[in-house]
């Protein structure tokens, strides 16, 4: 593969930027701080926890759909490059509305990551079944990597508490991301990377449950008790198992979604 194939754009690099602003704000402002009545909360430190988790979801919104990308284009499927999925402009990967913004306002209010990116794959290009279902793992393991690279910094480097919280929060929605894109429901990359190997007839009726199936299966997310719970039980299983700290993970939930 050529290196100019691979091009990042300066709004990937802004992405970058927005979201280390709003790391040094948690690390020099503590967002929260804790008294006998309760929780103090600091506003500059809040905004950048805010900042830092938003920021940091784009960004791995960005790299979840390159990573499909990038493994679609070494395994055939060289339109990727014509249409720009592998600049790293977010741009490419969204709808400005159902794609980003929805997205971005569920994991505000509700703390769930839903899946927002897409790029448009031309499966009959790939070499083979093997290849297809690896393009739709790249995406979930991108959010995984992203999560456990976090989860280590956080370990490994002596941190401010401010900014310790806010990147264990953000590592943990990673690792959710992961876990929720992995189910195997029509729409989402877990059914992705079983479905060349399904009958024509499950693929059919996948294909129609394709637009409408993630969005039912959110609604049982919020809508059923314990639901919600059981997937954050999975998330801080696999992030204690990479030495993540869920209270920390707690706090910056805290912070971050300062109206409750």
């Amino acid at each position: 593969m050529q290196r100019s194939v691979v091009r990042p754009s300066p709004l990937f690099y802004a992405l970058l930027a927005v979201t280390a602003v709003g790391g040094a704000l948690c690390a020099l402002f503590p967002p929260l701080s804790v008294n006998f009545g309760g929780i103090d909360r600091d506003v500059v430190g809040t905004l950048g926890v805010i900042l830092l988790v938003l920021g940091g979801w784009a960004v791995s919104l960005t790299l979840h759909e390159f990573g499909h990308a990038i493994v679609a284009y070494r395994g055939g499927d060289r339109e990727v490059a014509l249409k720009g999925y592998l600049s790293m402009d977010i741009r490419r990967y969204t709808d400005p509305v159902l794609s980003l913004v929805l997205p971005l306002i569920i994991l505000a209010i509700g703390g769930i990551p839903l899946p927002g990116g897409a790029v448009w794959i031309n499966r009959w290009a790939l070499r083979s079944r093997k290849v297809s279902s690896w393009v739709s793992l790249a995406g979930p393991l991108a959010n995984l990597a992203i999560g456990i690279v976090l989860t280590l910094v956080i370990v490994l480097a002596p941190l401010p508490a401010g900014l310790m919280i806010g990147l264990s929060y953000l590592a943990s929605v990673q690792i959710l991301a992961f876990v929720l894109n992995i189910l195997p429901v029509p729409g989402l990359d877990g059914y992705g990377a079983i479905e060349p190997y399904l009958s024509p007839q499950a693929r059919e009726f996948g294909a129609k449950a394709r637009p409408w199936a993630p969005l039912v299966l959110f609604a049982f997310i919020i809508a059923v008790p314990g639901v919600s719970a059981a997937l954050w039980d999975v998330t801080n299983a696999i992030f204690g198992a990479v030495g993540g700290n869920d209270i920390a993970a707690q706090l910056g939930q805290l912070a971050f979604m300062f109206w409750r």
